[in-house]
């Protein structure tokens, strides 16, 4: 059945006007934007096609190109580009700092700016959070980016954004990509190098925050900094 002979309210578009995003599963919600279907499919049961093209579903939403779901028959070059663009803006309203105050003593509220667009990285970033003598944060620098399996971190290249910034303190963010944030033997060594070298050059290290696939691990929570 396409959609025009459904009831009016159980269309997606004006089921997401009556109900709300809420009440629309997630091949209706990737209908809207696909917004039309073929002679054969309805942009419903396109959705669902796109949704089930690969093992971990919705999520391959998430890392996917034009041109990987181009291929699916019925979505061509103009509605590939319309879900990446959507996925895309969702990430980054995801991931903006809301106009508030960021409360650096607690490792949930700065694990949470970053949760949305680390968890999906293949590769590991070592990203740091610099800040002024007040606490705010003055800028957030990717201070090193590795392979699937190691990151090469050296002091000189963390704190070296964070010297020229007059940092008073740093956060460390890091993500695994493997989805577990439990810190192996190597990640505690770097940890205790790098608090070691921030105090010589007089830049507490506050935390190090590491981002796993919907969780995280703090040194500051488990006392490890």
């Amino acid at each position: 059945m396409i959609i025009r002979e459904l009831p009016a309210d159980e269309r997606p578009q004006e089921k997401l006007v009556i109900y709300g995003t809420s009440a629309l599963s997630n091949a209706e919600l990737l209908a809207v934007i696909i917004r039309t279907g073929t002679n054969r499919k309805s942009a419903v049961a396109l959705a669902n096609e796109v949704l089930t093209c690969r093992e971990n579903g919705i999520h391959f939403l998430t890392e996917c190109v034009p041109e990987e779901l181009a291929e699916i028959q019925g979505i061509g070059r103009v509605k590939a580009c319309q879900i990446v663009a959507a996925v895309e803006l969702g990430r980054r309203i995801a991931t903006k700092p809301r106009d508030l105050k960021i409360n650096v003593n607690n490792p949930e509220v700065i694990a949470n700016l970053f949760m949305e667009k680390m968890r999906y990285y293949k590769k590991e970033f070592f990203d740091v959070v610099i800040l002024n003598t007040k606490g705010d944060v003055i800028s957030v620098e990717t201070a090193a980016i590795g392979d699937l399996n190691s990151t090469i971190v050296h002091p000189r290249e963390i704190f070296c954004k964070a010297v020229k910034k007059s940092a008073s303190a740093v956060i460390f963010v890091y993500n695994h990509p493997s989805g577990n944030p439990k810190p192996s033997r190597e990640d505690l060594e770097i940890t205790k190098r790098l608090a070691k070298a921030g105090e010589v050059l007089g830049i507490r290290v506050l935390d190090h925050i590491i981002i796993g696939d919907g969780t995280f691990f703090s040194f500051k929570n488990e006392d490890l900094i």
